[in-house]
């Protein structure tokens, strides 16, 4: 079923990342960012998302983002990210993800570096104190520091503002010693995020996509799998257990 090239790859390869973005956890029942519901659908995603738009109205921001944890808190990893978790027993494995829904974590994997921040990850934007999301006592509105009584935001990264800088670093330093950079679910042209992994191409790793169908990065790809992440990784993970066994 795959390419003979692509299975000597994963027989040779001994440090392997997984670049993920929005198409994995769709397949979770996430609706893409700009796929809003309800409510949502009448305002712009720059609208919400903006430390400007936090100030003018954090009410509103902080119901947003309440409304998009619910959804995440009612989904669960699948069966792509198990697989991706269950690769950390026959490779070194780094997952550098542009999604900020927990699930790769949820689902068991342990090396993840999340460029666009983490939902379930809070803090007070006086004093930089964190709340994970189960810690607020939230009656109606945005929740205020306990410390200081500062307005408390989303870590996540909004329209404006650069990547969390320790985390690209450590993404891009796995990619550019990758011996397999998989591309799943995601197009890979939002930058700064898609210079990962075109460093890992540049450093000489092997690069396949999975992705539902072509995307802008199929030409710099040296394999390409169209399909669905929860049905194409599982797959490649019984390849691997053959090769490993």
């Amino acid at each position: 079923m795959f390419d003979k090239k692509f299975l000597e790859k994963l027989n040779e390869a001994k440090k392997i990342v997984f670049f993920t973005g929005a198409g994995i956890s769709a397949e979770s029942g996430i609706p893409t960012f700009r796929g809003a519901d309800g409510i949502w659908k009448k305002m712009k995603p720059e609208e919400l998302a903006s430390f400007d738009a936090f100030m003018r109205n954090p009410d509103l921001v902080w119901e947003w983002y309440q409304h998009r944890r619910n959804i995440i808190n009612n989904t669960k990893p699948n069966a792509g990210h198990y697989a991706i978790a269950e690769f950390e027993k026959y490779y070194d494995v780094t997952v550098v993800t542009q999604n900020i829904d927990n699930l790769h974590r949820r689902a068991g994997s342990t090396k993840i570096f999340e460029l666009h921040g983490n939902i379930e990850r809070n803090y007070c934007i006086n004093c930089r104190t964190f709340y994970n999301s189960p810690e607020l006592e939230i009656t109606s509105g945005v929740p205020k520091c306990k410390k200081c009584g500062g307005l408390i935001r989303p870590d996540v990264v909004w329209f404006g503002e650069v990547l969390p800088q320790d985390q690209f670093n450590g993404a891009e330093a796995a990619a550019e010693y990758s011996d397999i950079c998989f591309v799943v679910g995601t197009s890979a042209v939002v930058y700064p995020a898609a210079y990962i992994p075109m460093s890992a191409k540049q450093a000489g790793s092997y690069i396949v996509e999975i992705n539902i169908e072509p995307t802008e990065l199929t030409r710099y790809a040296d394999y390409s799998i169209f399909g669905k992440a929860g049905e194409v990784l599982p797959q490649i993970l019984e390849e691997v257990k053959k090769i490993k066994s």
